[in-house]
Parts: C-alpha cells; sequence; structure tokens
C-alpha cells in the first residue's frame, strides 16, 4: 500500500471482477453467516467466477478443515476446492514448522482444521502437556470446546513451550449474532500464564504470505467486513481491499477508521465485484458522490442530496477521514448516516 493516508474511497472504471484477477474472500461475515448464504453472495461470485475472476477463500477460522469448507460452499452454491480455501490453521503450521523439528508434537487447543494443517507441515498433533509436545497452538475450536483444553495450554506455556495463535480475532459472526471468537480465548490462556502468543492470522505477514503461495494471484483483491483484520491485513500486504457491510463493521465504524483500516473500497456487499466504484470529487469545501455532498460543518458530519446509500456513505467517508486525517473521526455520525439512508 502507498504511505499515503487514504482520505477517500479509490475510484475504477472497470468492474472489479474485471480490474483485478483474484478475489481472496473472507468467509466469515462476507459469503456465509453462521453456516447460511449471506444475501447476494452466491449470485455475485457466480457472475464474477464465469467473468474470469479466480476466487479464493482466507479466513481466519481454523475450526474446519478446507475440503470441509470447500464441500459447505459447495453445498451453499458456490462451487469450491480444498486448493481455494486458505485458513490460519494453514499459516500458523507453516509459521511453527519454521521453528521445530520435523516430526515434531504439538499441543492443539481447536478443531480439525488445526490437525490437519499440522499433519500437513509433517508435525504431530498431540492432546496434553503430558505429551511431550514442543509447542503449544491455538485456534477457534467452536462453542463446545472444553474449558479443561485451556488449562492444558496454561500447563504448557508456563512449562516455558512456545505459543502460537492461529488468529486473535475477538468475535466471530454467527446467525444468531457476534459470538467469541479465538481471541478471546487466547486471552484466557494470556490471563493464566502471562505469556504472548505468535500469532499467524490476519492481519499479520504469515497470513498474506500462505495466502500467496497458495493462490499465486498477480493482482489480488481482498474482501472482507473486518477492518481489523481483513482491511489492515490488505494494507500491511499493499493489496487493494473491498470492504462489505454484511458483516461485523458498521457504517458509523467505517467513518471513524484510523488509516491503517481505510478499505480502497465500500459497497453493500458482493456485488460491488460486479461493478465499478464511483469518483468521490472535492466540491465546494466537502466532498461528493453520484446524488450526494458530504462535509463536515460545526463540528458534525453532514449529508445533503439524494440518491444511492452507498454514494452517500463514500461522500462520507471522505468528509471524516480528510477530516480526522492520520488519527480516528471522533464527529457523530448519526444523523448524517441516517440522511442517507444508513
Amino acid at each position: 500500500m502507498s504511505q499515503r493516508t487514504r482520505t477517500r474511497p479509490d475510484t475504477s472504471a472497470r468492474a472489479l471482477r474485471e480490474a483485478y484477477d483474484t478475489a481472496l474472500l473472507d468467509l466469515d461475515g462476507v459469503v456465509y453467516a453462521g453456516g447460511v448464504a449471506v444475501a447476494h453472495a452466491v449470485d455475485a461470485l457466480g457472475v464474477a467466477r464465469e467473468g474470469g475472476m479466480h476466487l479464493a477463500y482466507v479466513t481466519n477460522n481454523a475450526l474446519r478443515t478446507p475440503d470441509a469448507v470447500a464441500e459447505h460452499l459447495t453445498e451453499l452454491g458456490v462451487p469450491a476446492e480444498a486448493s481455494d480455501v486458505i485458513t490460519s490453521a494453514q499459516a500458523v503450521a507453516r509459521l511453527i514448522a519454521d521453528q521445530v523439528p520435523a516430526g515434531a508434537r504439538v499441543l492443539v487447543v481447536g478443531g480439525d482444521g488445526l490437525r490437519v494443517a499440522l499433519r500437513e507441515r509433517g508435525l504431530v498433533p498431540v492432546e496434553s502437556a503430558e505429551d511431550d509436545p514442543v509447542a503449544v497452538v491455538q485456534g477457534y475450536g467452536g462453542p463446545d470446546l472444553a474449558w479443561g483444553r485451556f488449562a492444558e495450554a496454561s500447563y504448557a506455556v508456563a512449562r516455558g513451550l512456545p505459543w502460537f495463535a492461529s488468529n486473535t480475532d475477538l468475535t466471530i459472526p454467527s446467525a444468531r449474532g457476534i459470538a467469541p471468537g479465538n481471541g478471546a480465548a487466547v486471552e484466557v490462556v494470556r490471563i493464566a500464564t502471562g505469556a504472548e502468543p505468535q500469532v499467524a492470522g490476519k492481519p499479520l505477514p504469515p497470513m498474506h504470505r500462505e495466502t500467496i503461495l497458495r493462490t499465486g494471484a498477480e493482482r489480488p483483491l481482498v474482501v472482507g467486513d473486518r477492518l481489523d483484520t481483513d482491511i489492515e491485513g490488505a494494507n500491511v500486504g499493499g493489496v487493494d481491499s473491498l470492504l462489505v457491510l454484511t458483516g461485523v463493521t458498521d457504517a458509523a465504524q467505517l467513518l471513524a477508521a484510523a488509516p491503517k483500516y481505510r478499505p480502497t473500497y465500500v459497497d453493500a456487499d458482493l456485488r460491488g465485484l460486479l461493478t465499478g466504484q464511483p469518483e468521490v470529487a472535492g466540491r465546494d469545501g466537502g466532498f461528493a458522490c453520484g446524488g450526494w455532498t458530504a462535509a463536515v460543518r460545526d463540528g458534525e458530519l453532514v449529508a445533503d442530496g439524494e440518491g444511492a446509500a452507498m454514494d452517500g456513505l463514500r461522500a462520507l467517508c471522505a468528509a471524516a477521514w480528510t477530516y480526522a486525517g492520520d488519527g480516528t473521526c471522533e464527529l457523530d455520525a448519526g444523523k448524517a448516516l441516517e440522511r442517507v439512508g444508513l
């Protein structure tokens, strides 16, 4: 990513599916939520694929194997192979394999996704701190992960074993709302031991490395719903990004985003892949997009005009980000967002 501070969403005269060769799609909150397809996702991805865009699915969720994820996607109507899926379990397994001997035992606190990824790297998953592990790895294990698993990790980490985490997302979208994620579970072990894990998942470089190695993407576009993993990870990796508002991040959080969290583009959902992105232009001390203008007046974000809500949001992003500069915009955006229909 350019070192300049982004002060407005970018423009794309071409549909994003034509401007980029590969979409690096987050799953939870982007393609599905709680196992159910997000509205418009299946059809939009089908059109993008038919147009020649390579679709890769990049998830911080380490619970399931790539085979299981691909099968689920296919059942939803999004044809996928295991090779199309990149998980934080794969990224953390490579990170561990670079630091421990081949065939080493690794204590696993998580699901099958971690165990399969470790075996792929020639490592041996074990279940107890008494099984002579040389490292500990922790990943999301689902809502039924037993409390005793955290104790096993704590015993081993307290003995000085290196500790790895697939990711530290504090929350995860579900069909019923926002649930605790692996980051919340990592905090349990951190509190018990005072130790700090090495983390592989988005937004950190090991996940970006894993993704590029497995996809071979030349002009990738990261597509996600989280500012603090998907978008920050894209910025760290120097890759353009599309934020969709179907998961964790809402419009108010986007307007308040610090530079490292600001996406290249923003759209309501995955239909944004199928269109260009309109220009956000400076106008009369504010910013215009579509039929909307936005500005900061008397310490308040304001929007005037009419048209598509996303155009209003893009104009508001320009006003808020320009006002905030290298910081975060702390202005109340409630009235302006209501004005544009969000």
